[in-house]
């Protein structure tokens, strides 16, 4: 389970686990892209032999990439190809995913109505300009964190990033209000702990390489401004994450395509109009810029292999963000958090394999500190495995040798509870929906309501109600051409009974219910 609130319903199956194993691909094929296309070198406008050392023009192809999703947004619509977050008329009636009841009853009236062109809510103007948030956010922590990476180590600044769970999981639980679980802080514990251990293999590492050239005045006050600058680098990409949440979750949503191709869009006009008129501007080693557009752009012409490379990263990065919002939309941004831990250490384990297996020129060499490595890695799996309990393949804290002494066990009842509920009330409505009665109304008392309801105890002063589940009633009525006064003298009947209740029933039982009300024309 991913936490309560609004994440209720959502747990890492099958399907979540692929989508999740293919973000880790995609997000290990960008750094290792992003790291060759780094050493690559070619002609600058001066004529001499540069490196292309870039990371304005990579976070510039990175948006580039993610426009394409508008371009998917639009084929979905206009094809209605099934796609997750979208739903096309009679097909929400059919299972898909749907979490409002205005636009169950908007579905149904459609179907009735032979129109389903209802059932995807059309995308209101100002969405469009609402997802240059996330944007703004994207950009801000690449800024932050590159203009960090100049003051630290990359391996510092990998763990660093890595700590970014930590805010998201804060600010998941005091801003969207999604309570997570003591067992599921446990599972971001262990999270937290392996970036550490991985972080501090690299440094390890650093510390026995000799830097004779290396001014110690002054390194200090350096090294704890790029640990704040990317410190605050991870609490605005936090502070994305949580917002891409909400826009996939709130009531009038957007569509994970849309979302994808907007910020990508809202990105590209940020970056040509406003950062790289700023870093030409900043003083810095690119022909005295921080970095020169004319001098990338020249090179980028001029250069096959930097285009054939960055042609390569443009999928690739599209992939990434592709899948990394669908993480978010099918589980949550805490998830996204962890995908993004899962990339130092498969981007280790991809440069072992180049250097071993294609070429000592790449790649990275096993070192004695190496084992601290593949004991982080089993930490994250572990931390991660802690976090999904109690669905299959997870691991459950009750009190066994491996849950060290940890038992959650009421914690997992509930969820579990909570699941069978969920389960219940679902077939029930899909059987209100599906259902056709040659009456004018057709009802029936939900499982979960079924104990609660028979065991009702009528006192002189009270009814006494058990304690159960929030539970969804749904009344369908259908209004028959031949017969529309029984429908409506049906109708006024149970507002009637339900104004006539004992107050102790209505002030226990009807605060517990939601009454859904569809009526359409046969």
């Amino acid at each position: 389970m991913s936490g309560g609130g609004s994440d209720s319903g959502k747990k890492c199956g099958l399907f979540e686990l692929i989508v999740f194993v293919v973000a880790i691909f995609f997000g290990t094929a960008c750094s290792i892209l992003s790291k060759t296309m780094m050493s690559l070198h070619g002609e600058g406008k001066t004529g001499e032999t540069e490196q292309f050392e870039k990371p304005i023009f990579q976070t510039f192809g990175m948006f580039l990439g993610m426009c394409f999703g508008l371009v998917m947004h639009y084929v979905v619509c206009c094809f209605r190809i099934p796609f997750p977050g979208y739903t096309h008329g009679a097909d929400v009636i059919n299972g898909a995913t749907t979490t409002t009841t205005t636009s169950e009853t908007t579905a149904l009236l459609a179907l009735k109505k032979g129109d389903d062109s209802a059932g995807q809510a059309t995308t209101p103007t100002w969405m469009y300009f609402f997802l240059a948030i996330p944007a703004i956010f994207d950009l801000g922590a690449t800024a932050l964190c590159m203009m960090g990476l100049r003051y630290i180590d990359v391996s510092i600044y990998q763990l660093l990033r890595g700590s970014g769970i930590i805010f998201v999981a804060i600010m998941k639980q005091h801003i969207l209000k999604d309570h997570l679980y003591r067992f599921q802080w446990v599972g971001v514990f262990f999270n937290v702990l392996s970036v550490f251990m991985v972080g501090s293999t690299a440094i390890l590492s650093e510390s026995t390489k000799d830097h004779p050239d290396e001014d110690d005045n002054g390194s200090a006050g350096r090294a704890f401004l790029g640990i704040l600058l990317v410190m605050l680098g991870a609490l605005v990409q936090a502070m994305q994450f949580v917002f891409e949440e909400k826009v996939l979750t709130m009531d009038i949503p957007s569509p994970p395509l849309l979302l994808i191709g907007m910020e990508g869009l809202w990105g590209t006009i940020l970056c040509l109009v406003v950062v790289y008129p700023l870093v030409y501007l900043l003083p810095g080693d690119d022909h005295g810029s921080y970095e020169d557009p004319f001098n990338t752009w020249f090179m980028f012409k001029n250069e096959p292999h930097i285009q054939i490379a960055f042609a390569v990263y443009f999928v690739a990065i599209f992939g990434y963000n592709f899948f990394a919002v669908l993480v978010t939309f099918l589980l949550n941004s805490v998830w996204h958090a962890i995908l993004d831990n899962f990339r130092p250490i498969t981007v280790w384990i991809t440069d072992l394999f180049i250097f071993y297996v294609i070429s000592k020129s790449f790649g990275e060499q096993w070192t004695v500190y190496s084992w601290i490595q593949v004991a982080g890695m089993f930490v994250l799996l572990y931390g991660t495995a802690i976090y999904n309990a109690p669905n299959a393949g997870s691991i459950s804290l009750e009190g066994d040798w491996f849950a060290l002494g940890l038992d959650f066990s009421p914690e997992y009842d509930a969820i579990r509870r909570e699941e069978l509920e969920r389960e219940q009330d679902e077939q029930f409505k899909q059987r209100m929906l599906h259902h056709k009665m040659g009456s004018s109304f057709f009802g029936e008392i939900p499982p979960s309501l079924d104990d609660v309801i028979t065991n009702l105890v009528v006192d002189k002063e009270a009814i006494s109600v058990p304690a159960f589940p929030f539970t969804s009633y749904f009344f369908c009525f259908q209004w028959s051409n031949s017969s529309p006064w029984l429908g409506l003298s049906l109708l006024t009947s149970m507002v009637l009974s339900l104004l006539l209740l004992p107050s102790g029933f209505k002030h226990q039982l009807l605060p517990q219910c939601r009454f859904s009300i569809f009526v359409y024309n046969t």
